[in-house]
């Protein structure tokens, strides 16, 4: 409020009036520079500090993730651990902060957190599935359903979990698209990074080769990827050959399981399908075509006279 009482007497009312602005300006800036900026500045050194060491502990739980080398699960509890941290803790301290602004400057906030909590049930009733999200994200947490750094299928769709929060869940596939699913679209969890997993071979052998003969042939380079040194380490049980599977027609199915760590299937596929080929073509031992995809063959009589060339109209 400008109080013209304060101008000097005897001059024009417009220029009393631009001299109490002018006044009441000047004051509120010593005041401003006086007593908040000191309290504006510890405010701002302290958010600093405490960004600072949430950087830190998040990099030192990250960093502890790196080394659980031998102990995937763990380290993908450790990095989802660190999205959560980071993610909850800038949202919480950037809200303290500005209510202590707000204070400093005398702004009550309390009716703004009134406003905030009736605003907060509209938005309640007219998007509910906001908070369908983040409870079933905190369903995934505490049940350990997934973690970052996983394979999983979700809603549908596979890949690595890159980012876990309450409100949805990244998953980058193969082929390096990113999804991001609402928790709340999950009903489902696939999860290929627990514990272990199976490097399944379904081969196809043509039925004139003896089987006793491919079964021994298909544990001897499954024992020799076991037990070669780029493997050792990646395969954790003896293979299983289980012998005939499936009989289609001139197509004989023999199924290859190799129980392997976690994520490390493809690698070790492609070596036992390399040294597969390379044992049948030595032994003779040909490889099985689907009823599917038969090529009829015809030999051409030489007698018979060259086809007429067709002419287009």
């Amino acid at each position: 409020m400008l109080h013209l009482g304060l101008a000097p007497q005897g001059i024009p009312q417009e220029e009393r009036l631009s001299y109490v602005f002018t006044h009441d300006w000047h004051q509120y800036f010593i005041v401003l520079v006086r007593d908040k900026a000191p309290k504006l500045l510890a405010i701002l050194i302290i958010v600093f500090v405490l960004l600072r060491l949430l950087r830190f502990f998040v990099k030192r739980i990250q960093r502890r993730a790196d080394q659980q080398v031998g102990n995937f699960h763990r380290a993908a509890q450790l990095r989802t651990m660190a999205s959560i941290l980071r993610a909850t803790s800038f949202g919480v301290i950037g809200f303290l902060a500005f209510l202590q602004v707000l204070t400093i400057f005398g702004i009550p906030y309390e009716p703004l957190l009134a406003s905030a909590g009736i605003l907060g049930v509209g938005i309640g009733l007219g998007a509910q599935s906001i908070f369908k999200d983040m409870l079933n994200g905190i369903f995934i947490l505490l049940e350990d359903q997934y973690n970052v750094g996983e394979v999983v299928t979700i809603a549908g769709l596979k890949g690595t979990v890159e980012d876990l929060s309450l409100r949805s869940t990244r998953l980058r596939d193969g082929d390096g698209t990113l999804y991001v699913i609402p928790n709340s679209q999950i009903a489902t969890v696939s999860n290929q990074s627990r514990d272990f997993s199976v490097a399944q071979l379904q081969l196809s052998v043509d039925a004139s080769a003896n089987p006793d003969r491919v079964m021994e042939v298909l544990r001897e380079l499954a024992d020799s990827v076991r037990r070669d040194p780029a493997f050792k380490d990646i395969v954790i049980a003896d293979p299983d050959v289980l012998g005939v599977n499936e009989i289609r027609g001139r197509e004989v199915i023999y199924p290859i399981n190799i129980r392997v760590r976690v994520n490390q299937r493809d690698g070790v596929l492609r070596e036992l399908r390399r040294r597969i080929i390379l044992a049948f073509e030595k032994d003779g031992i040909p490889l099985g075509i689907s009823s599917n995809m038969l090529v009829m063959q015809q030999k051409s009589d030489p007698t018979a006279p060259p086809a007429a060339p067709i002419l287009g109209g």
